[in-house]
């Protein structure tokens, strides 16, 4: 009986999930090493908040090349009902163009470019996660200008 109750404790400790924030810093943290890695980006800020507001929040910041690159990463396990990508809905964008001026503002020499990218990370409970990169997000009209 002693086994069963044993085994059955580790079971269930394979499917507890783990808390949100610390979920959250280990997507980041997949996220971040497979821009740099896959893609060659080089990472300029991770989470940045705009000192006006401490809500407004940019998980990763990066730059391809001449490109300024803005990335929310989605962290989720693989049995989440909703893809990360589907998550960052109009509410979320309206919150990340406020963070994303707040950040433009800030520099002293504005890029040529930009772009706003969504990395989703799948966290499995053994094993590699699985990250999928969506490049060039719309997020604001066509002839913005910081």
């Amino acid at each position: 009986m002693i086994h069963d109750a044993q085994m059955l404790s580790r079971v269930k400790s394979l499917f507890q999930r783990a808390p949100s924030a610390e979920r959250g810093e280990e997507g980041e943290r997949r996220a971040e090493e497979f821009l740099r890695r896959q893609r060659g980006m080089r990472i300029v800020a991770r989470n940045w908040r705009n000192p006006r507001d401490q809500r407004e929040e940019l998980d990763l910041v990066g730059a391809e090349g001449e490109v300024l690159v803005f990335i929310e990463v989605k962290a989720r396990s693989a049995a989440a009902l909703v893809p990360g990508f589907f998550a960052v809905d109009a509410r979320k964008k309206q919150a990340l163009r406020r963070a994303i001026r707040a950040y433009l503002r800030l520099l002293r020499v504005k890029p040529r470019t930009f772009r706003f990218d969504v990395v989703e990370v799948e966290l499995a409970a053994v094993g590699e996660a699985a990250v999928r990169h969506f490049t060039n997000i719309p997020l604001f009209p066509k002839f913005f200008r910081p």
